[in-house]
Formats: structure tokens, C-alpha cells, sequence
């Protein structure tokens, strides 16, 4: 408390002198004659003890109103840690509201967690605001988004504050900062103002200082939301067979020593391990293999990563785990028997793609599985000259593209003469033929996208035969590249969420010189890439949108954990797991500028005079009834 301020508090001291006047206040008796008292010799004077108090509720009211006059006389000196808004010139502000709801704003402070002291230092300057300002809120959170547009209309502005919610996404101050710059720049007021409420902690320690050089003044408050904190938090726990490999990061000088990791199927720990010792590492625990004919030891969607002991942040602790996460891998289906005589090693298709480092695995598999859940970890396949598909094939295919992934078909002489009962459907729905090629090359002019610069190098390739699609189907494909003579060389078409691309040479090299060619590696690296942009993996940073076609354009998750997304009648569980730049709780640093003179003050005084004075007015009422009663009282007796 400050010193003036108890200074003035000492007035409450003469809350003593009701009290003593009402200790030395006695009423004389009333005299009466006793005629035997003139028998009895007057005894000395001796000390008396002083009567009680009397008449105790005006000797409350009176001590009420002293020290409600000692708190009048102090109230212009009360002073609160609160935020409000300062007006140097005395005209109306326009305010942009800085809120960070990331990952790191979970982190506690005095008690509560820095979110809610943000959110509750926002409701606090909007306390400060009149009618004429304007109010803008913008969330921090990545990506960085508009919570209410600028508007005078505070008590919408109120309503957005107290909708806000945390969230777990990684931290985008410098989006947030220059949206907000964007709200208010062209607004009426001349005073004009940006207010973060934030710990700083962008995972950017070392970046620009916040509030430097900006033509909008920026005003960075609570500073105790910047205390030192430490966390750790597990980045992805990956399980393939009966091993899971767990991922865990700490903040800065901070380590998990001591700690260990938990495998969670529901209640149940089925495995533990102990935590790495350095700031970031990772731990491998294996789950017991089931006897033969014996239930499952863990359910593969059950399964809970959990990180023991306590840190600044407790929800990051735990993760669930995921069944081959990564990037997905194409699959090829070659013939690679009849290939090894000719290239004296794996089929051509595969060293192209080994040629091109992709960033994804190559795995060559015998055959197309025929079963759905055998194509749902590959991004991409890719299936040279195909005998026809078996209906199982078509339908395990089928599913395989509707739920967005991506095919690249290559036709030639086996695909032409399918058995019966066989065919290239959902692709190519109607049987193609393979014959000669009355016109050697490709004509460049027609070459479309991907293929654009590198189709002037088919333009003379030399290939004897190739398959011709019957009319019906060609509407279906869109054209990336003819023939001299008009049919389709490379083409693709849409099926369901995924797409499959079509090529009229199979990739042999004794059917043509196309894997010779610049342009067939450059048809690899397109069709990869479309691959990869069409696989939403099922691990995700959280706040990363996860996008789709069809129905569901995107979806953005809020927080960490499973989410299940429904496209098209079908369930896609997805994983949206921890930012780990959210785990470096260090601040950025805030410009001098930034620290609030002449736009706020984290110290507001309190005018409290009215509300006293109405009640020592009070008091006085209750006191001059009281003194009232006391004296009808008394005429009562005489």
C-alpha cells in the first residue's frame, strides 16, 4: 500500500473519541429522600468503576461515519493493478485488441493461465472506453484471425471478449499485429492505437522487437504474462507393429530428466519408458505381442502417449498415437521379371523415382492389393501396363481414389488384352486397344501444365504400337499431351476426392523410348507432387487447414487430439498434434515505445468518493433516528 495512502488512513484513529465520549457519558440519577438515611454517617468518597457503554448502536453508527470519512479522504489515492486506456488529448481512441490464444498462452500465471489473464486484462480496458470509440479484436493464434471487426458498438465488443477461447495453435504475432495496423488505419479517430496481449513466446526469441517501427502506436501490456516457464510436450508418437517411437521437446534450458513416457489403452498402462535426457529426443516402447488366438494388447485407436510429471503446461503432455504417420509412399506395380532382363536391375519406373529424391518412400509391390485398407497408406500408385483389375482390384481401387488419392495408369499390350471378367474400371471404363502408331511423336502445341516445357522432347519418340481409348472415354480426360495425329498420349480425370492419370505407352523400355526421354521424368516429379498435395496425412500441426475437395473444402483444428472428418458418406480420422515452436517459451522483446506511455496504464485509480459519500449520508440519517429515539425514550421515563 502506498505510503500516502496509509498516511490518510490514519484519520480512522478518531473512531476512539465516540468511544471514549461514550464511556465518560453518564446521565446523573434522580434524587429521592429516605428519611433513615440521615441515621446512617456519610462514608468517605471511593473510586468508582465507569458504567458501561450505553446506548451502543449510536455509538456503532458514529464509529462508521469516522471511518468512512478517513476512506473519503483516501479514496483519490486508491490505485489497482487494472488496465485502462489513457487520453492525453481527451477524444476518442480507436483500439485494436491483440489476444493471443496459442498453445504457450496455457502456461499459468498467478493462478491462472495467461489466456485468461489476457482475456481478462481485455475486459478491463474495454471497461475504459466511452461511447465514440471504436474496438477491433484480432486473435494471435495462427494463422492470425479477425474476432470482431472494427466497430462503436461496445457492448458487441464486450460479447466477443468473453466468447473467446483458447486454443492450441502455434503463434503468428506479427500476422495479428499488421491485421490489426489494417482495422484501424483508416478509421475517423486521429487517436489511433494497438494493444498485445500476449506472451510473446512466437517460438522467434530473437526477432524484431515488437512494436518497432510501427506508424501505429503499439502499446505491449502485462508484463508478468513474459515470466519464465518451462514445458515439455510431446511433438508425435508413431506406432508400427508392436513399436511405438515417441517424440518429446522441452522449452529452453529445460529437459524431461526424471520423467518418464506412459502408453495409456484407456486406464490401462501397457507400456512405459524413460523419458530422453536432453532437451529434445525420442523414446521407443514396445507393446507385448498378443498370444496366439488372443485378443489385441492395445486397441490401434486407443492408444494414448502420456509424459509423467508436471511442467508449465499440462495439455501437451499427452498424445495420441498414430499408425504409420508420415508423409504417405507411392506404391509401383511392375512387372519386374521381364523388366530385369532388359534394365539389369529394378524396373525402370522405380529408378526414375529413386532418380528424382522425392521425399517420399518407393515401395514396388507384386500386385494391386484387393482390399481397401492394404492401398490406405500409400499416397500414390502407379501400375504399368495392368492385366485388367479383378473386381476386387476395382473395387479395393475404387475406394482408393474416392478417398483422394492418386493413380497413374500406363496402358499397353497387357491392359489391352485383359482376361475376362477383368478391366481397367473406375479409370478407363471401356476396353482400349493396342495397335500401331501411325504417327510417331507427340505435338508439343497441345501440351498443357506440368508438361509444357518439357514435351518438345517426345516430339519424336519412337514407339511402334500404342493403346488407343474408344471414344466414350476420352470425353472423361482432360488432355496434357496428344499424339501428332490427335488420340491422347497423357491425359488425367477426376474420380471422387482423387484423380488418375493415364499414359497411352506402358513404361517398358523395349515398347518405346519414352523412360528415355527429359519429359518422362518430368511426368513423374507432376504426378508425385500432385500425390503428395492430395494426401492429407493424418498428422497435422494444430490451426494447420487440412484441405479437401468435394464438400469439405478445409478444416482447421482448434485444439490437440483426434478428429474425425466425414467426406462423402466415409470417416477419416485425423491427428492435429503439438506446434513445436509453442514449447520455446521465451519472449520476443518489446519496444521502448511499446511500453504503454501516454496509451495505457496498468495501475488505474479507483473513484470510490461517490458510493461513500452515500454512505456516510446514510449514516447520518441512521444517526440523527437513533438520537431521536434515545430521547423519546428518556422524556418516557422522567
Amino acid at each position: 500500500m502506498h505510503f500516502v495512502y496509509g498516511l490518510a488512513l490514519l484519520a480512522a484513529v478518531l473512531v476512539a473519541a465516540p468511544y471514549f465520549a461514550h464511556r465518560l457519558r453518564r446521565r446523573r440519577g434522580e434524587e429521592r429522600v429516605f428519611a433513615a438515611a440521615r441515621l446512617v454517617p456519610p462514608a468517605p468518597p471511593r473510586a468508582r468503576r465507569r458504567s458501561k457503554l450505553e446506548d451502543r448502536a449510536l455509538f456503532g453508527t458514529r464509529a462508521l461515519a469516522v471511518v468512512g470519512l478517513a476512506v473519503l479522504g483516501a479514496s483519490p489515492l486508491v490505485r489497482c493493478s487494472r488496465l485502462a486506456l489513457q487520453r492525453p488529448g481527451g477524444a476518442s481512441v480507436a483500439i485494436a485488441l491483440v489476444v493471443d490464444d496459442s498453445m504457450s498462452m496455457r502456461a499459468l500465471s498467478s493462478g491462472t493461465t495467461r489466456f485468461d489473464r489476457a482475456k481478462e486484462g481485455a475486459r478491463q480496458l474495454l471497461a475504459s472506453t466511452r461511447e465514440g470509440d471504436a474496438v477491433a479484436i484480432v486473435l494471435a493464434g495462427a494463422p492470425a484471425r479477425v474476432a470482431l471487426a472494427a466497430t462503436t458498438d461496445l457492448g458487441a465488443a464486450r460479447a466477443a471478449v468473453d466468447a473467446l477461447v483458447q486454443s492450441d495453435r502455434g503463434t503468428d504475432l506479427d500476422g495479428a499485429i499488421g491485421m490489426s495496423h489494417a482495422l484501424i488505419a483508416q478509421l475517423p479517430q486521429v487517436d489511433r492505437r494497438v494493444v498485445v496481449l500476449s506472451d510473446l513466446a512466437d517460438g522467434h526469441p530473437d526477432g524484431p522487437p515488437i512494436g518497432e517501427g510501427t506508424e501505429i502506436p503499439t502499446w505491449v501490456a502485462l508484463p508478468e504474462l513474459r515470466e519464465p516457464a518451462a514445458d515439455c510436450g510431446i511433438l508425435g508418437a508413431d506406432r508400427l507393429g508392436p513399436r511405438v517411437r515417441v517424440r518429446i521437446a522441452c522449452s529452453h534450458d529445460a529437459t524431461a530428466l526424471g520423467r518418464e513416457v506412459t502408453l495409456l489403452d484407456g486406464d490401462r498402462v501397457v507400456a512405459r519408458a524413460a523419458a530422453p535426457s536432453g532437451e529434445s529426443g525420442e523414446t521407443t516402447l514396445m507393446l507385448a505381442e498378443p498370444a496366439d488366438g488372443g485378443p489385441p494388447a492395445a486397441q490401434a485407436d486407443s492408444l494414448q502417449a502420456h509424459l509423467t510429471g508436471t511442467d508449465a503446461i499440462a495439455a501437451d503432455d499427452t498424445a495420441p498415437v498414430v499408425i504409420e504417420a508420415g508423409p504417405g509412399s507411392i506404391a509401383v506395380v511392375a512387372d519386374s521379371v521381364d523388366e530385369l532382363a532388359v534394365t539389369g536391375g529394378a524396373p525402370v519406373v522405380e529408378q526414375a523415382l529413386a532418380a528424382l529424391e522425392l521425399d517420399v518412400a518407393v515401395r514396388p509391390i507384386p500386385a494391386l492389393p484387393d482390399r481397401s485398407e492394404d492401398l490406405a497408406p500409400f499416397a500414390g500408385a502407379i501400375l504399368d501396363d495392368p492385366p485388367g483389375f479383378t473386381p476386387e482390384e476395382r473395387r479395393a481401387l475404387g475406394s482408393f481414389l474416392e478417398g483422394g488419392g492418386v493413380v497413374l495408369l500406363a496402358l499397353g499390350p497387357r491392359a489391352a488384352a485383359a482376361p475376362l471378367g477383368a478391366s481397367l474400371d473406375p479409370i478407363v471404363p471401356h476396353a482400349v486397344v493396342w495397335g500401331p502408331t501411325p504417327v510417331p511423336g507427340v505435338d508439343p502445341a497441345t501440351s498443357a501444365g506440368v508438361l509444357a516445357e518439357s514435351a518438345t522432347s517426345l516430339q519424336d519418340v519412337a514407339a511402334k504400337s500404342r493403346v488407343t481409348l474408344a471414344p466414350e472415354d476420352v470425353g472423361n480426360f482432360e488432355p496434357l499431351l496428344k499424339w501428332k495425329d490427335g488420340p491422347l498420349f497423357v491425359a488425367k480425370r477426376s474420380v471422387g476426392r482423387g484423380e488418375a492419370w493415364i499414359v497411352t505407352l506402358p513404361f517398358a523400355i523395349d515398347a518405346s523410348d519414352l523412360p528415355l526421354r527429359p519429359a518422362f521424368l518430368a511426368l513423374l516429379d507432376a504426378w508425385a507432387a500432385e500425390a503428395r498435395a492430395r494426401a492429407a496425412p493424418r498428422r497435422t500441426d494444430v490451426g494447420v487447414p487440412v484441405v479437401y475437395d468435394g464438400p469439405v473444402a478445409r478444416v482447421v483444428p482448434p485444439l490437440l487430439g483426434t478428429y474425425t472428418v466425414s467426406v462423402d458418406s466415409k470417416r477419416e480420422l485425423r491427428v492435429a498434434s503439438l506446434v513445436a515452436r509453442e514449447l520455446d517459451l521465451r519472449p520476443r522483446g518489446a519496444a521502448p515505445a511499446a511500453g504503454g506511455a501516454g496509451l495505457g496504464d496498468s495501475h488505474a485509480a479507483i473513484d470510490i468518493s461517490s458510493s461513500i459519500a452515500l454512505l456516510l449520508l446514510g449514516l447520518t440519517v441512521v444517526e440523527m433516528t437513533l438520537r431521536l429515539r434515545a430521547r423519546t425514550r428518556a422524556v418516557a421515563e422522567t
